[in-house]
């Protein structure tokens, strides 16, 4: 067994639970997200907001495909266009 293989054994247990959380608390970070966006978005007084929102849609992609692992739900494979 290589390196990268092991690893990916020793990581499993993390990764399940990540994705148990990201299902439960998916809300919760979804309002943290855009909370935050609203934030940067203001100190920068909006000259970053098109990259802001990109990154918004982009983490809440990547929550979707952690939270859809294992419970048989397709998420999409790419981030929305921005």
């Amino acid at each position: 067994m290589g390196f990268l293989d092991s690893l990916k054994v020793k990581l499993a247990p993390a990764k399940d639970k990540v994705s148990d959380l990201a299902q439960q608390h998916g809300d919760k970070i979804d309002h943290g997200i855009e909370k935050a966006a609203k934030a940067v978005d203001r100190r920068t007084k909006g000259k970053y907001s098109d990259k802001i929102e990109s990154g918004t849609d982009r983490a809440k992609h990547a929550l979707d495909r952690i939270a859809h692992k294992g419970d048989g739900g397709t998420p999409p494979t790419s981030p929305p266009a921005a």
